[in-house]
């Protein structure tokens, strides 16, 4: 059995994380952190996990770094900062990590210290990590010692253009004008379990609000996807916008392309079929088909259509996920899946759940 840890356990995707591990039938979860909610059952706080874990979280002082040492994977479903001030030591000790957070997405350093405000406390570390995002790097994957889960955001954005970048690099011709525009959605989940004044239910329900406006930190994690993990050939500029609907779990991602002449000669709904026909947690559907959020609600697939237009030349990839599960512990586990070696589905392989 693979011991696993998760630090910060008692945010929504550190509960995502409990629920999914907790079935996996290659995982033992062996402990659980939490510096505000040490010393208290897990069940106590989330009554959902009565009869399923009695673990007690406890505090991240030295004796529980010493017993993560001990693990096989650590999970960070904490704050942006906390993970690269552990990592070193984990990895030193042979613990493989994977990061929820944005520590280890970003390999700019100057973008990092722009976007989250601190500086990263282990460059070199940093430089050996592999951006999560199983189905482009699922080689890296096998044998990395330090993961920096997607976010949200980037991993609608990244696979719902690869089929398109990576036909581009094929053909090497510009089939989409440079300008990329998504315009994204996400329920109120994805800003985390902390109480806010603008995410409590007066202020969110029967509401529908832009933020981000003039400039979101997944912006330069999507344009690295682009440029580095898709390795463009070409030069995109993407103007990318969340919004903040009333529901609890899901994200929708309209990506908005204008189509080259040599773009309008593609049958897009086959090249994205033939594209990811092999992976299992992605879902292009049928031409005319449009998703919605509810039918990957919990589960951990993705779901994608496409729509062509060559008489205004345009181009139009929707995609939804479950923000905290394909958007963040359910990718987490599935990452785990390929460091070590087990089959990619393994703990994961669940329908949606309706309504």
């Amino acid at each position: 059995m693979i011991s696993a840890a998760i630090v910060g356990g008692t945010g929504y995707t550190g509960i995502e994380l409990i629920r999914l591990l907790s079935s996996h039938p290659e995982v033992s979860i062996d402990l659980l952190t939490s510096r505000s909610e040490a010393g208290r059952r897990a069940d106590e706080i989330f009554p959902s996990l009565r009869g399923i874990s009695d673990l007690v979280f406890s505090d991240l002082g030295d004796e529980t770094l010493t017993a993560l040492q001990k693990c096989d994977v650590v999970f960070f479903a904490t704050p942006h900062g906390v993970a690269m001030q552990q990592a070193e030591a984990l990895t030193q000790a042979g613990v493989k990590v994977v990061d929820l957070a944005a520590d280890f997405r970003l390999q700019s350093l100057a973008d990092f210290e722009h976007w989250y405000q601190q500086p990263h406390a282990c460059p070199d570390l940093l430089k050996t990590a592999v951006y999560g995002l199983p189905e482009i790097n699922r080689d890296k994957l096998s044998e990395a010692l330090v993961v920096g889960n997607p976010g949200c955001y980037p991993t609608t954005a990244i696979l719902g253009l690869k089929p398109i970048i990576e036909l581009e690099n094929v053909q090497a011709e510009r089939l989409i004008e440079p300008r990329i525009v998504i315009d994204a959605k996400s329920g109120v989940s994805g800003a985390g379990r902390q109480a806010k004044l603008a995410l409590n239910y007066a202020e969110t329900t029967d509401n529908f609000n832009a933020y981000g406006v003039t400039g979101h930190r997944h912006l330069p994690e999507i344009e690295q996807g682009i440029e580095q993990l898709l390795s463009s050939q070409f030069s995109h500029r993407v103007r990318f916008l969340p919004h903040l609907v009333p529901m609890i779990r899901g994200m929708f991602s309209s990506i908005h392309l204008e189509l080259t002449e040599a773009g309008k000669a593609i049958d897009w709904q086959s090249t994205f079929e033939d594209s990811y026909h092999q992976e299992a947690f992605i879902d292009v559907l049928p031409a005319g088909i449009y998703p919605d959020t509810r039918s990957v609600r919990a589960s951990n697939r993705l779901r994608i259509a496409v729509h062509q237009n060559n008489e205004r030349s345009e181009l139009t990839v929707l995609v939804v996920q479950d923000n905290l599960v394909k958007g963040a512990a359910g990718q987490a586990v599935q990452n785990m899946n390929v460091m070590f070696g087990l089959d990619e589905t393994l703990g994961l392989n669940f329908a949606p759940i309706v309504p």
